[in-house]
């Protein structure tokens, strides 16, 4: 397959790719200064040929800046508004398959939860990535399968978090999340929560859609 991947040069796109190549895709990854994912004629030109895209582009604030509230806009535009871009233009182009990592922080706080459970109260803060989320049942109607993974709070090499801690109730480490990315393009449509063993959100719907299974 002939995959295009935004935000590459993030920690999933580097446990990601070489995985993917791996497994002898070729991989489509243009820097932030190589593709304006804001352009819809140039999102649409990067799709020609494209039979998959992963959506992982971000810009998370760094940890002195996390509590200012403008310090989210580009990350909220580049979840609400990339991604509904890329849609439009995959919807003409015609890829199979578009995945969406998303994240298990729309949860309620407290108790368990699985993939019908609805949002928590604190929503308003993570709306863009709802907005999203959106975007992608839209391609599905209109092109091919729609995947979206929500994570639990990433840990490991290059992700700020050197152990798995429980502040939103689901943990993940980053090799886990670069295996169960590549699994993704073989599972149905649907929306997956991704995340370790035995944790208060569970998992088990992805498990049995792909194999995969954490091995931390």
């Amino acid at each position: 397959m002939r995959i295009l991947i935004t935000g590459g040069s993030g920690v999933l796109g580097r446990v990601l790719i070489p995985l993917l190549r791996a497994d002898g895709h070729e991989v489509v990854a243009p820097g932030h200064g190589t593709l304006d994912l804001f352009d819809p004629a140039a999102v649409e030109a990067a799709m020609t040929g494209i039979d998959a895209i992963y959506h992982l582009a971000t810009r998370i604030p760094p940890p002195d800046r996390v509590a200012q509230p403008d310090a989210w806009a580009e990350n909220d535009r580049l979840r609400a508004e990339a991604t509904r871009v890329l849609v439009d233009a995959a919807i003409t182009a015609g890829p199979s398959v578009f995945i969406l990592p998303s994240i298990t922080f729309i949860y309620p706080d407290k108790g368990p939860a699985d993939e019908d459970t609805p949002f928590g109260d604190s929503i308003g803060r993570l709306s863009s990535m709802v907005a999203a989320e959106g975007e992608v049942p839209r391609f599905a109607k209109g092109s091919g399968r729609g995947v979206i993974l929500r994570l639990g709070l990433l840990w490991g090499p290059g992700t700020g978090n050197d152990s798995p801690s429980q502040r939103y109730g689901a943990t993940l480490h980053i090799e886990d999340a670069g295996a169960a990315l590549r699994s993704a393009l073989d599972v149905p449509g649907g929306v997956y929560n991704v995340v370790a063993d035995g944790e208060r959100i569970a998992n088990g719907r992805f498990k049995a859609a792909s194999g995969w299974a954490p091995t931390h």
